[in-house]
């Protein structure tokens, strides 16, 4: 009895030690986050002191709005590169950008000797309505003269509500006199995707990844298809060189677009509950038939999603050069009337569970374009591991590659292996696009 007393008495001792050593640890956490949140509000006191001396003793008076603007610029770039604070008009060019569309004219432009030359007139827009053509020079935009003005400048003035007017005076190679033309906004849509009939094979150009994208290949597919017919069409090629990236769902529908089933791509975030994997329904667009993906050292972020997914699935052969490496997700969080902050949340993987942040994408076929001699050492990306402050990846980084395309397609050697590969002038053992049945060369 007395033993038993004792192991009772023994037992709730530890009992009480445990709880007391449960307290103790809760009180020293308590106290730690005590001190760490003491030690964070003396060091926003610190940025006080500064943001006054500076507003009282600058030798000019500063513009306060823009040095709180500066501080949290600092704070979010000191992060990582893809994180940043993106003021009001930041934040609804940026909404143009991804939404691919906006109030304006439809034309390309660039900026030549000070003056705003048309690249070319969109197809169906106000611009090519009116008779706007490539090669022209705009001298004034509501008879303001375009010299001074920037490019995003004079962009800015063209764009504008949908039904608004604008003047627009263009000088004319050829024209004595210059043209004066009234031109009405209208909605203009960002051709995020070009493709053409390359006689046997269906060239598709995806620019970047915007809300218009999945729409613009499934058309561009669709197209293909029906004019170079199905029993002739011998593949696709999808360009996604110096492809910047964009929106994240918008690289999942493409990849899905030439799959069956199974994972696209997880994105994975400092909370292991914060992990998501999105995959692949049903219905392949081209319906089987061979893809070849082309990249180089251009080829980012939702770029390097497709190219990875597909070449993980055995989908595509991907052609070129290591992609540029950049594997992290930048989420954009609205500021109310403040713009917004541009946040990075979690990485993304492919689906064999490869991380592509600083280390990109290995063609399973390395093609270089020849760079002509003066753009040697210009034409290479350096890559995400050659950013300062970029995300490491734990593995081996690599540096960055060529992103080098050459103006004509006759001169393009990543193209042209890519055609002769789905036609079976070349083979590749391990492709899907080496297992077409016709071998003949074609010229």
């Amino acid at each position: 009895m007395m033993r038993k007393l004792s192991l009772l008495l023994l037992g709730a001792m530890l009992g009480a030690g445990t709880v007391t050593l449960a307290t103790q640890s809760r009180l020293l956490s308590t106290t730690s986050a005590v001190a760490a949140a003491s030690d964070t509000y003396r060091q926003l006191n610190l940025f006080g002191d500064v943001f006054e001396k500076i507003r009282s003793d600058y030798v000019e008076k500063p513009d306060e709005g823009k040095l709180i603007e500066s501080a949290i610029n600092g704070m979010l770039s000191g992060l990582d590169p893809h994180s940043s604070y993106l003021d009001s008009k930041s934040f609804r060019d940026m909404q143009v950008q991804t939404r691919g569309e906006f109030g304006g004219l439809g034309i390309e432009v660039t900026m030549e000797e000070g003056l705003i030359k048309v690249v070319t007139p969109i197809d169906d827009t106000p611009a090519s309505r009116a008779g706007v053509m490539a090669g022209d020079v705009i001298t004034h935009i509501d008879d303001e003269p375009v010299q001074g003005l920037t490019l995003n400048q004079a962009v800015e003035k063209m764009r504008g509500a949908v039904n608004s007017s604008v003047r627009l005076k263009i000088a004319r190679k050829g024209a004595s006199d210059g043209l004066e033309l009234k031109l009405t906004r209208d909605v203009i849509r960002i051709r995020s995707v070009r493709s053409r009939n390359e006689t046997d094979v269906g060239y598709i150009r995806i620019t970047q990844f915007n809300e218009q994208t999945f729409e613009g290949l499934k058309n561009s597919i669709d197209s293909l298809t029906k004019d170079i017919g199905g029993d002739k069409l011998k593949g696709f090629v999808i360009d996604l060189r110096n492809n910047p990236g964009g929106l994240l769902d918008q690289a999942i529908a493409v990849s899905d677009a030439f799959l069956e089933r199974g994972e696209i791509v997880s994105t994975r975030g400092r909370n292991a509950d914060e992990t998501q994997r999105y995959n692949a329904r049903a219905g392949d667009l081209t319906k089987g038939k061979p893809v070849v993906v082309l990249i180089n050292g251009g080829s980012a972020s939702a770029s390097e999603i497709v190219a990875g997914a597909l070449q993980d699935h055995k989908r595509a052969t991907i052609i070129g050069s290591r992609s540029f490496g950049k594997g992290s997700v930048q989420t954009i969080i609205p500021l109310g009337s403040n713009g917004a902050i541009r946040l990075t949340t979690a990485r993304y993987y492919t689906p064999s569970g490869r991380s592509i942040q600083a280390k990109g994408i290995d063609p399973e076929i390395q093609v270089l374009n020849e760079v002509p001699a003066e753009l040697k050492g210009k034409d290479e990306t350096k890559g995400e591991a050659a950013l300062k402050g970029h995300l490491k990846n734990g593995e081996d980084e690599q540096g960055g590659s060529s992103a080098y395309v050459p103006p004509d397609p006759k001169n393009d050697k990543q193209l042209n292996y890519a055609l002769d590969l789905l036609r079976g002038v070349k083979v590749n053992d391990a492709s899907s696009a080496a297992k077409q049945p016709d071998k003949t060369k074609q010229n």
